[in-house]
């Protein structure tokens, strides 16, 4: 039944468009197709790498990688700090309340965590206490971020959080000076604000956050 029903469409097709266009049409879908299975085993072999070349490194990490997940041909990247005790557990970025705040704005402007959005952290292990990652820890996963940035080739980079901020632009300004202009990193267009959990602690931010991710819709249509 399926195959008389795909027999169907494409004589339809062909009697409406002609052969050349139909194949043309076919061609184009299959080079998407082909584009996107590359990026998703790019980032899988890139990931798989990650843990080798971190295995040395085990004294100093008490945590398992956080690599990243979602659209591999992704209009956005979005950029955290780095995974929580709850994230690392299920090996995937942005989840509870501050996932659930997030997915609520990406959703307002026409996005969504399955379509059009790849989620990673700046540091991609859990940050033992509460403080700032050090610079070594920065500088370990600075170069792994540009090469998940030259796969996925987004239009734009959202980068969630001060900490963030400084490490992209390599500039230690407020968040009111990061927010304040388009920066790049790595070639792609860089957009600072707050990060969800910052937003959670102080509500009077949001308006501003909904700003910047306003901006950030009608820059990369």
């Amino acid at each position: 039944m399926i195959n008389a029903d795909r027999n169907r469409f494409i004589k339809q097709h062909v009697e409406l468009y002609g052969e050349e266009l139909f194949l043309d049409s076919i061609t184009k879908k299959s080079k998407k197709l082909s584009l996107k299975l590359s990026k998703v085993y790019l980032l899988k072999n890139l990931s798989s790498k990650v843990d080798i070349d971190l295995s040395f490194d085990k004294k100093n990490i008490n945590s398992k990688v956080v690599f990243g997940s979602g659209d591999p041909n992704a209009d956005l990247l979005i950029v955290g700090e780095s995974p929580s005790d709850y994230e690392v557990e299920y090996n995937k970025p942005f989840l509870g309340n501050s996932g659930k705040l997030l997915e609520k704005i990406l959703n307002a402007i026409g996005y969504s965590r399955s379509a059009n959005v790849y989620f990673t952290y700046l540091i991609k292990f859990k940050i033992d206490g509460f403080r700032y990652p050090l610079d070594s820890e920065i500088n370990k996963f600075i170069p792994l971020l540009k090469k998940q940035i030259e796969i996925i080739e987004p239009k734009m980079i959202v980068g969630l959080g001060k900490v963030v901020g400084k490490s992209l632009t390599n500039k230690n300004l407020s968040m009111d000076l990061l927010r304040n202009k388009v920066h790049s990193f790595s070639s792609c267009p860089l957009k600072i604000t707050y990060s969800p959990d910052t937003l959670l602690q102080y509500h009077s931010l949001k308006k501003l956050a909904w700003e910047d991710f306003q901006f950030i819709r009608d820059f990369v249509k």
